[in-house]
């Protein structure tokens, strides 16, 4: 059973994580990822810990089962060569800093002269035009810029980076998105087109309710901890052995009241529904915070569950890992991975009727590929090969 992607080849020169983590999801989803590297260096990432035998674990997580080739773009043999490659790709995927792949002589102007059906999409920290466009960006700048750290962590208290690298994922996800569009108007048009992501747009759309709210109120959103600004109660909780999350949205307060043993709350005014009780939350949330101390979490599971009150246990990552509705929907999976054996690692969650997303193997070694990829896609003869590792553009 092939992926639906089956049959698009991606020319990929993206490093670390924004473009990578794009490629994955697009090779998890049957697509043929191409990832050109510098020769002897490769993506800067293969050097992040921990490791797997001499794999980095972080490379892993983000390049399994793409093809690595070697390729000296700086050089204008190596430049031809990445034209020729995208005139037989479908995809172009970019990350470096504006401007760069126009010095190496692979502009979208040039590239798609050659591949007038190609999709080229460049991701960068502040996206191709603006003030802004030349500074380079990791994943933290575009968090702290685009307002994401200033809501996040406890009221009062310092910024919070949120635990996972949402500046990065955020636009790899966005250009699959724009990505996949692009194909699917390039079978009524027959022409590619260039795609401009910014980490930084990504984030501003990323917080549609806090600009929402902003834009209404004229109030700055600020940190709330785990709760919301709109619904109440909807946050973390402690119990009297770890902590449970519980949302309450629709008609649940009488039963919420009913299982905190506080039916005088059903009808008091201020907490009538969940608006109300947000703007009397410093009034509520005592109340609510004693009576789930009471139970234990699981106490608490069972109680609210059997009243269809959305909660759940705050787990850790190694809770996550061992979750049985988690494994029973095969979310991690073991996949072999030259350099380590095999390695475990989180599996696609795209889940298809007919045609599947699936890992078949982990990350490449560095230029594992390479001269498969140029006797295959470009028929070059073993002595052209030769030729160009004799020169160092491969």
């Amino acid at each position: 059973m092939t992926g639906p992607l089956n049959g698009i080849t991606v020319l990929d020169f993206t490093r670390v994580l924004a473009g990578p983590y794009a490629s994955m999801v697009m090779g998890d989803l049957g697509a043929e990822i191409i990832k050109v590297e510098q020769p002897r260096v490769g993506d800067i990432a293969r050097g992040n810990g921990p490791f797997i035998g001499n794999v980095s674990s972080y490379f892993l997580s983000l390049n399994r089962g793409k093809k690595s080739i070697t390729l000296d773009i700086s050089k204008p043999q190596g430049t031809e060569l990445a034209l020729k490659m995208a005139q037989k790709c479908d995809i172009l995927l970019e990350n470096f800093v504006p401007g760069t792949m126009k010095r190496f002589g692979l502009p979208y102007e040039i590239v798609s002269a050659r591949n007038p059906q190609l999709i080229y999409a460049s991701i960068s920290g502040f996206g191709q035009t603006g003030p802004y466009s030349q500074r380079p960006a990791l994943d933290v700048i575009i968090q702290a810029m685009g307002g994401i750290m200033s809501i996040t962590g406890e009221e009062g208290g310092p910024p919070i980076r949120p635990g996972a690298s949402l500046g990065d994922i955020t636009a790899g996800l966005f250009t699959c998105v724009a990505v996949l569009s692009a194909l699917q108007e390039r079978e009524k048009s027959g022409r590619g087109q260039y795609i401009d992501i910014s980490m930084l747009d990504c984030q501003a759309a990323l917080l549609e309710n806090a600009f929402a709210r902003y834009f209404a109120t004229g109030e700055v959103p600020k940190a709330l901890g785990t709760r919301h600004p709109v619904f109440t109660p909807f946050q973390a909780y402690q119990a009297s052995n770890g902590f449970i999350a519980i949302a309450l949205v629709g008609t649940q307060w009488p039963l919420f009241c009913s299982a905190i043993e506080r039916l005088d709350l059903i009808d008091d005014p201020r907490f009538i529904d969940g608006w109300q009780r947000t703007l009397h939350y410093d009034e509520i949330n005592p109340i609510i915070s004693d009576a789930i101390k009471a139970k234990t979490t699981q106490e608490w599971l069972i109680l609210l569950g059997g009243l269809e009150i959305p909660c759940a246990p705050v787990n850790r990552i190694d809770q996550v890992a061992s979750d049985p509705h988690v494994n029973e929907r095969n979310m991690f999976v073991e996949v072999p991975c030259p350099g380590a054996g095999k390695a475990k690692i989180v599996n696609s969650p795209l889940k298809f009727s007919r045609t599947r997303a699936k890992v078949v193997r982990g990350s490449p070694e560095l230029g594992e590929h390479t001269v498969y990829v140029l006797k295959t896609l470009l028929k070059l003869s073993d002595g052209e090969i030769e030729s160009l590792i004799q020169q160092k553009v491969i």
